[in-house]
């Protein structure tokens, strides 16, 4: 699929969504970091791009600030794992986020993929509010499940996976 997507996003940016690569793994490890209390190690976003065969790297990017935002998935088999997934907190609530999660679920959907699931903080109630714009669903939870302060993690799921 074209990932090169482009649209004006909240605000008048004008973002393009495309593969990552790996000189824009300085400026993911600095959205991670800034995002999570538990941001992965820059190897591990080496490892996604170059070794990685199940996984889908994105960035959402715009010509002023550069890269905005991304997403790590991995397909295996027909299911889209979201595995990471941020944006620039200055850049949040710009329709940026949906954009990004748009371009995986579509890509996701072009390669054979039938359903798409994530895990997400149990206190992140934004966040959970747009994956159910996307028609994602609460299907489980995993008690204690991230490490820093033993929150909980609900379990999200899209099925069927269609046109986002």
């Amino acid at each position: 699929p074209d990932l090169s997507a482009h649209a004006r996003a909240d605000g008048g940016m004008t973002i393009s969504v495309r593969r990552m690569g790996p000189g824009d793994i300085p400026a993911v490890v600095e959205i991670d970091r800034a995002s999570f209390s538990l941001p992965w190690p820059e190897s591990s976003y080496r490892y996604e791009i170059h070794d990685n065969k199940a996984s889908r790297c994105l960035v959402a990017e715009d010509e002023e600030n550069g890269v905005v935002a991304m997403i790590v998935s991995w397909m295996i088999l027909d299911e889209l794992h979201i595995a990471t997934f941020a944006t620039q907190s200055e850049h949040r609530r710009k329709g940026i986020g949906r954009l990004l999660l748009k371009s995986a679920l579509d890509q996701a959907r072009e390669d054979g993929a039938r359903r798409a699931f994530l895990e997400v903080r149990e206190s992140n109630s934004a966040a959970q509010a747009m994956y159910e714009g996307f028609g994602f669903k609460i299907t489980g939870r995993r008690p204690r499940y991230y490490r820093d302060n033993d929150e909980d993690a609900i379990l999200m799921t899209l099925e069927p996976l269609e046109a986002a």
